[in-house]
Formats: C-alpha cells, structure tokens, sequence
C-alpha cells in the first residue's frame, strides 16, 4: 500500500482498501463516533455520555506502534488499542466509580464485549473465564502513557458529563439493601444501552468510509410513523366496511375500535386479551402505530415466541405496511428471500417496524457482544408487543420482568402483553416481582370469550385412569378428521402409526418437512377429505389450522386454551370439540410437568375455559411452582457481571444441537453451496429449514456409527449412507441398532 498521501504528523484510525481513497484520520473518526454516539444516547437522556465515549473509544490508536501496523510494517496491533481509553476514564477520575466504570467497561469492550466489572461469583459452570475489568486496568496500568493526548487535544476539549442521568439517581445511604440492588440492576441495563450506542456508533461511521454503498442502503429512509398508522387505518377501515356481517367480525371490530381509544392513554404496560379469532395481530398493531404517533415513540418492535409463526405475521404487516417498512430478524428468515435493505436494518433495528423473536429480543437485552448490543439503543422509545406473553419462559422469567420494567421506567417504552391467556405478571402479595399495573385494552375480556366460544370441552374425571393409544387410536379413527396433541415427540410417533391414513407432525421433522406436512393439512381440510393429524404441542404455536374435533393430553391450562384455537377456529361449522384426555406418559419436566399438576390441582370436572379467573388463579399457582431466576442473572447483573450475565441468560436450553437433514432437491443444493463456499451467515442460515435439533443421547449414537458428517468443521449432517435414519413420516429415528444402508454404497 503506498504511503505517499500520509502526513506523518497525522494518526489514523483506518488504512484504505483502494489505493486512491485517502486515510482515514483518527481525529475524523472520533468526532464522527462521538456525533453519532451523542445522538444515540440521547434517546435516553445520556448524551454528553455517549459523546465521550465517542471520543475516547479509539484512543489507543494515537500510538507509534499502532500506526506502524496501519502501514504494513508491524504484523499486529500488539496489546489491542481499546484498553487505553478506559484507562483515561479511570486516571481522570479514580475516585468516583459512577463516572469512570461505566465508560471504562464500555470503551474497553467495545470490540470483544463488555467484561465482568470484577471477578465472577463462582456459581458453577456459568461463570466467565475472560479477565474482568478491574483486573485489565491493574495489568495494564503503564500503557496509558503509550498514547499521545496532546497530538489529538482530546483528554482537555472533551465535555465531562456533570452526572448521571437525571432518572438514575443513587438512594440515600441510609435506604434499605432492596433499593440500592435495584439501583444497581437500573444501572447495569444503563451501561449496556451506553454500550450500544457506542458500538453502533464505531460500527456505522467504519462502514461509511469503508463501504459507501452498504451506507447509502443504510441511508435510505423509511416511512414515518404516522404515515404508517394512516396506511393501516384506512385498510382497516375498508376491511372493517367489506367484511360478511357475522359474531366473529362485529367482536374483530369493537377490538379495535377499543384499541384505538386505548392508544390515546399514556405510556406504560397494557395487555390485550383476546381469544384466537379476535384479530389480535392487526388490532395490536393499531394501537401500536397510533401510540407511538401519539406519544412520540419511534418505532413498534413485536416479539414472537415461535419462529413456526413469524412468517405468518410478518407477512400480514408487509401487505399493510409495505416490504420496505417491515422488518424481520429471525433465524428462520430465508436469506435467499432476504433483502439488502432487511439485512442491514437486523444488524440495528433502524427501521419503523420490526418483526422478531422473543429469544433475539431478551438474549440481546442480556448479552455483552456488540454485534448483539449495538440494536439496543433502538429500543428506546418504542411499543413492544409481546404476542402470545403466556409462553415467556419461567426459568428466566425474573429478569425478563426486570428489563421489560426498565424499558418502561426508564426507556420510555411501552408493553402489550397480547394473548388469549393472559400470564399472572401483576404484582401481588405473594408474587413480590411483576407490574405494579397492568391497563387492559380489551373491552369485556370474558365476555369476549363468551361469545368467541366455538367448542365445548370434554375434561377427564378426577381420578380417571390414563387411556392407552390404543384406545386413543381407535377413537380417533371414528371421526373424519381430528386432530390429537401429545406430550411427547415418542408419544406422536407411536399414535400415528396406530391411526388410519393419519399424518406427523414433530421437531423430530426439519421445518421444510412440517411446511409440507402442513400444506397437505391445510388441503385435505379445505376440500373436506379425512384428516387424521397427530402432533406434539409444536401444532399450537398460532399455526392456523381448523379441525372440528381436537383431542388435547391433560397438561397446562395456557396449553390445552392454545389447542382449543385449533378447534372449529373460523366457527362456520357447529360447535367443536375439545376433549382432554390422561396420557400414559407424563409432559416433560420444567414448565410442562408444573403446569400438569397445577391443572390437576384445580380439576373438579366442570371447568370453565373461558372463566378469566380460572386463568389468573392457574397462573397464580403455577408461578408459586416455579424458580424463575434459576441461574441467578439478576446477581450477576447488580455487580456489572456482563459476561457472566451472557453466559447464565438462555431462553432455550442449549443441550440439543442441530445437525441438517438433506430433505429435498432445495435442501441437497444449499449443502452443495455450503461445501462449495464454505460457511458464513448466509450459507448457514440457508441451511435452518433443513436442521433437527438433537439431544446428546441421540447424538451419540448417531456419532458412535458413523452416521455424521461433519461440513466445514461446524455443520453436521445425516450423511447418505444413513438418509434411511430419516423417515419420510416421522423425521429423525435412532431408536433403533443403527445401521448404513448398503444400497447407497453401490456406485
């Protein structure tokens, strides 16, 4: 790379990839961060913070030695160049930790991730092995001389914030332990929004001098709030004006007339409980839109806990919104249908609408990365819907509570818990962690479910014995169509092979089989042919199917409301059944088996499924059941234990693992590319709708005969050999002695 447009007196902060683009000066960079990260911050009253983060974040760039390796002369940056504005944060003001731990963390970290303050607490395995903070500043100490301040002028012109945000105030000293953990919990979700703010920053003003495309995309503006909330107004409307007149369709329209007045109410936390069928994805965005035109809010983020129905409900909003309007971040999303404009906008949810998973949303919330944190300042100051809220998981669910809390407290956002089966998250007596309040927007909730009643249920007796499969079977294959929800993936398998002509539905099966399967559903149904459809509880994740007759093992209410909205779900027909049966195997531990005997509890035979207070006193009881912070996150968290806090927090046990199953001609040719190319974020996410999630025992066997083929030392597959193991009706089978087949031997 020729140096002949260098000033020698000048530091940089990048060397161009073009020989005719000029460096990049470490000053411009700086300022530029410091502009960006300023206004970021200030969504949430912290801008002179964002701006010295800014401007001390590459400090250590204004050395011999890094500059030498910008020309080529020096192999590597020896030591890193992020250590020595924290270093500054900490020499300026060594004894206040409220001024310089929060920007030393965030300086520090703002390319491998924001660091333990200080050392883990030991809880286990789930506890960081990487250097905290503290103990970097102490090893490091003598490298803050390194870097020439004078040259820059930074360390003098910089705007010293004058404290904390005016609504992150310190108790007195004399409060109780209760309050200062709050405070401490308030102030870690505040380093991690600085955190972002300063990534995206140095993320944004990099790419803009190194890819001016990228940022002319970038660049591109969406449309306003409220042109949006116009838009699905007048579609609404006009839907509204066209619909049949029908039961189902006057309750659709109070909805959102009362979602509409709802907006009108100052930001805070508001449920919508509406049963299946009374048009909770648009209304939920009704109100969404208008709120935040109303109020002030930027942007509407929805939150869906199942990736089988967030294509569904993304969908919806493009055809109301536009393509360009909505975007999704999921791990579904076929990058082969993904646009630039889609990509880029994941990568830091700038844009008006956002349609993503409560995994990406909550693990984001908790994690130190800055590829995961640089969204987070987005979050500001925006509606949060949160359908299905009842599926928030227990194990975590305390320091879900506990972010959602600060982002309406202090963030300026606000919560729409939307489900049929509201979750007790209300603060009580015995339910110490929850909302202080919680505004419904639905007008009449039981009443709602009194008239959006389509079926009648059928509950076991107390103390009636399991029924057999057999039984089961024989039952099920008196009715034309029906549909049976099981426990568990071995449950599924061994009914359908004793129902007549029925169809599969497992995780067992790679998500492009279940698509197929469910197309054949869909089908059958539609043109009135027998459907016999025997599923695990994956079948009442929103998927919108209509069966007249639907057989539910006795399991969790919320389970047993969410198979009921499979039953006579249009209600054209006559009244539906929903019969709850005994299985002859329990639901699997955790959440499901808590659930069971909740249920069991309150079981008298006469239930009501539509009683609202069935529901709260269910949800009461199970939460009692629960230990919902299980990994101890809020801990680690109030002692600014960001790794730990990353590695404890998980909304879905990691102990299985993908491997892909070359289901179909589309299937065989992404793992083609994938060889071809090697692995990256588009070959690998190409591969999501061919993958099955194993657990370690079946791993194992597979791994024992040979049966895995490892692809780019990270991917495994069911290698040819073995496609046998995959069968064409129930997915991945290894109960059995495993075995090549000798026929694909034969070339």
């Amino acid at each position: 790379m020729p140096h002949n447009k260098i000033d020698p007196k000048t530091f940089y902060a990048h060397a161009p990839k073009q020989p005719d683009t000029p460096w990049h000066t470490l000053d411009e960079h700086l300022n530029g961060v410091a502009d960006l990260a300023a206004e970021f911050a200030g969504a949430f009253d912290s801008a002179a913070w964002g701006r010295i983060a800014g401007l001390w974040h590459d400090l250590g760039k204004a050395r011999e030695s890094f500059q030498r390796y910008l020309r080529g002369e020096l192999n590597k940056d020896e030591g890193g160049h992020s250590i020595h504005g924290a270093l500054l944060a900490h020499a300026s003001s060594p004894r206040a930790p409220s001024f310089w731990e929060p920007l030393a963390l965030v300086i520090a970290g703002h390319h491998g991730g924001l660091a333990n303050l200080a050392g883990s607490d030991g809880v286990g395995e789930l506890c960081s092995s990487s250097r905290s903070l503290v103990e970097r500043l102490k090893q490091d100490d003598d490298r803050l001389a390194e870097i020439d301040t004078d040259t820059l002028n930074i360390e003098r012109t910089a705007p010293r914030p004058t404290g904390l945000p005016s609504w992150l105030t310190p108790p007195r000293e004399a409060q109780k332990k209760s309050e200062w953990g709050a405070f401490h919990l308030q102030r870690a979700y505040w380093i991690r929004f600085l955190f972002s703010a300063l990534v995206d920053a140095d993320f944004l003003d990099t790419e803009a001098y190194f890819d001016r495309d990228r940022a002319t995309v970038r660049g591109q503006r969406y449309d306003e709030v409220p042109t949006l909330r116009t838009r699905l107004d007048a579609e609404l409307d006009r839907l509204t004006v066209d619909a049949e007149p029908s039961q189902v369709n006057t309750i659709r329209a109070e909805v959102l007339e009362a979602c509409r007045h709802a907006a009108e109410q100052p930001p805070g936390v508001f449920s919508l409980s509406v049963p299946t069928g009374g048009g909770k994805t648009l209304s939920s965005l009704a109100f969404a839109l208008r709120h935040a035109e109303l109020h002030g809010l930027r942007r509407v983020i929805v939150a869906i806990p199942f990736t089988s129905i967030i294509e569904q409900n993304a969908a919806v909003y493009r055809k109301h919104l536009g393509d360009e309007n909505t975007i999704e971040h999921h791990s579904n999303l076929d990058p082969e249908k993904e646009s630039v404009r889609n990509r880029l906008a994941s990568e830091n949810w700038d844009a008006p609408v956002i349609v993503t998973t409560n995994v990406q949303l909550f693990e984001s919330l908790h994690a130190n990365r800055p590829s995961r944190c640089r969204k987070l300042h987005n979050i500001a100051k925006s509606v949060i819907v949160l359908d299905e809220a009842q599926a928030l998981p227990d194990r975590v669910l305390y320091p879900i509570l506990d972010s959602l809390h600060r982002l309406v407290a202090d963030y300026g956002c606000t919560i729409v818990l939307c489900t049929a089966t509201q979750p007790a998250l209300e603060r009580t007596e015995n339910l110490k962690r929850g909302f202080d309040h919680i505004h419904e927007i639905a007008p009449d909730p039981p009443g709602l479910a009194r008239r959006l009643s389509r079926y009648d249920v059928v509950w076991p007796e107390k103390d009636a014995e399991p029924v057999t499969w057999d039984e089961l079977a024989c039952e099920l294959n008196r009715h034309e169509s029906a549909l049976a929800i099981v426990h568990r993936r071995d449950d599924a398998r061994e009914l359908a092979m004793l129902v007549d002509d029925s169809l599969h539905l497992s995780a067992l099966m790679c998500p492009a089989h279940r698509s197929e399967v469910l197309a054949e559903v869909k089908q059958r149904l539609e043109t009135k042919r027998p459907c016999r459809l025997v599923s695990t509880q994956l079948i009442e994740a929103g998927v919108d199917i209509d069966f007249p007759v639907v057989y539910r093992a006795l399991g969790g209410l919320d389970s047993i409301v969410q198979a009921g909205g499979r039953c006579n779900r249009e209600g054209r027909g006559p009244r539906g059944r929903l019969i709850v049966f005994r299985a002859p195997t329990d639901p699997p531990p955790g959440t499901p088996k808590k659930g069971l005997e909740t249920i069991e509890a309150l079981l008298d035979g006469s239930l009501k499924i539509d009683d609202p207070e069935l529901l709260a006193t269910y949800f009461r009881n199970l939460r009692l059941k629960q230990h919902s912070d299980s990994r101890h996150v809020m801990a680690a968290h109030a002692s600014l234990a960001f790794a730990d806090v990353a590695l404890r927090f998980r909304m879905i046990d990691d102990v299985a693992q993908p491997i892909v199953i070359p289901w179909d001609e589309e299937g065989k040719h992404r793992l083609d590319t994938l060889r071809r190319n090697g692995p990256n974020r588009h070959t690998l996410r190409a591969l999501q709708p061919y993958t099955v999630n194993l657990y370690p025992k079946q791993l194992e066997k597979l791994h024992e005969s040979t049966a895995l083929e490892l692809i780019a030392e990270q991917v495994l597959v069911l290698a040819e050999p073995f496609s046998h193991f995959y069968d064409i009706i129930f997915g991945v089978s290894v109960r059995d002695e495993l075995y090549s087949n000798p026929g694909t031997l034969i070339v």
